[in-house]
């Protein structure tokens, strides 16, 4: 990278010494709109739909010619998508179009992450991005050469990105693969009902107040890849946690499960590092006794056998839940604890693998790169894009 970045250096020597020019977005762009296309229309074809955040279908023609830039217009306003075939962006998207020839449209992909787009509220109160407004933002312009070079080396980054995000949806599915067929069993081992193993399964409530510190409160939006994300609390106070929401006080090694909407189904276990912490009805708590591993129960609760018990209590529902009566009665394996270990085992480096994420420190996520998960892996290309990409946007505007 070093060498990379002494050419990038050479060439604005050469070719900028004195710094680039900047122009406003729209001398060098037009911001065109997506079309409406019907979410029945979204099925089949070989060109891809894209919204806000990208590829949201497939459609028999398309709108725009690839390679091309998307801006989010409505919803995510602007999240930013490169596109390399023919596509068809829909009405809640801008598609950028180049002015002239003195920029890149690779280079505006790198350069628009950088840019400070915010959105205002519209009809509906549905945040969207401004047009004009996005026209008046400047930005540098340095020679062709000395976007090549830029556009060269972060593109390295997105590549490598996107070939580990590829290889992690692999590992998933050869995870899932794995823990269903490990946890396949029949009558040769004693099923009990997730009530009879558990000495609680309860659920917590919404609080009148939160706080802006106090005792940890988890919600759905702290799960993160089958863990609990300290980033993402709410807080309560002390006084709430004890006595209003007593009954849903957790603690270490509780199972929290989803039971309601999207997400049933994604499971957390509680660590000692986030007690004192508290949680809501959206996530029932179990809490086990002593003749089982909470680690084995907690991959059992995510294999296919739960998702076949969730859909039959939910075959005309348009909101997927479970009460805790049913959540009670889901019916789990017992083998050996000496098996239950050894499945355990086997699943936690999977599971390490596919969903372990940076470290969590006092201040956030630390940066990735000591964790085996491939998560951690991208975070880490993902931090290092994001400082590269900054170094080389930034220029000397000329006088």
């Amino acid at each position: 990278m070093t060498k990379n970045m002494n050419k990038i250096e050479k060439l604005i020597a050469e070719l900028c010494p004195d710094g680039v020019e900047f122009k406003k977005l729209g001398e060098v762009i037009s911001l065109e709109y997506g079309k409406p296309l019907k979410e029945s229309e979204r099925g089949g074809g070989n060109f891809p739909v894209l919204g806000s955040n990208g590829r949201i279908g497939f459609h028999g023609s398309y709108l725009i010619e690839g390679p091309c830039l998307i801006v989010g217009r409505k919803g995510s306003a602007g999240a930013v998508v490169w596109e390399d075939q023919n596509c068809y962006p829909i009405d809640t998207t801008f598609f950028v179009k180049k002015q002239n020839d003195e920029i890149l449209l690779k280079y505006l992909f790198h350069l628009f992450q950088t840019l400070n787009l915010t959105a205002d509220k519209q009809d509906g109160g549905v945040p969207g991005l401004n047009r004009n407004n996005v026209y008046k933002i400047k930005i540098p312009i340095p020679p062709l050469p000395v976007q090549e070079e830029i556009v060269k080396i972060l593109d390295t980054f997105t590549t490598l990105e996107a070939e580990l995000e590829a290889e992690l949806e692999a590992r998933k599915k050869q995870y899932e693969y794995y823990r269903d067929e490990l946890l396949t069993f029949g009558a040769e081992v004693e099923w009990k009902t997730l009530g009879e193993v558990a000495t609680l399964i309860t659920k917590g409530t919404t609080p009148k107040n939160f706080t802006n510190s106090g005792i940890n409160f988890v919600k759905l939006e702290s799960f993160e890849g089958g863990k609990i994300n300290p980033a993402k609390f709410a807080f309560v106070h002390e006084q709430t946690h004890c006595k209003e929401l007593k009954r849903s006080i957790l603690k270490e090694h509780d199972i929290l499960f989803a039971i309601a909407g999207a997400t049933i189904g994604k499971c957390a276990i509680v660590e000692e590092s986030i007690l004192p912490a508290n949680t809501n009805q959206a996530l029932a708590i179990v809490r086990l006794g002593t003749g089982v591993k909470v680690r084995f129960i907690f991959h059992y609760m995510q294999t296919i056998a739960m998702v076949k018990y969730i859909v039959k209590y939910n075959k005309t529902s348009a909101q997927p839940n479970l009460n805790l009566q049913q959540i009670s009665n889901f019916p789990v394996p017992i083998p050996t604890i000496a098996e239950q270990e050894r499945i355990v085992a086997i699943l936690d480096k999977f599971d390490a693998l596919v969903h372990d994420l940076p470290a969590p420190s006092a201040d956030g996520w630390r940066q990735a790169g000591i964790s085996v998960g491939l998560p951690a892996e991208i975070a880490a290309r993902r931090k290092q894009y994001e400082y590269y990409r900054e170094k080389l946007l930034t220029f000397q505007e000329k006088q």
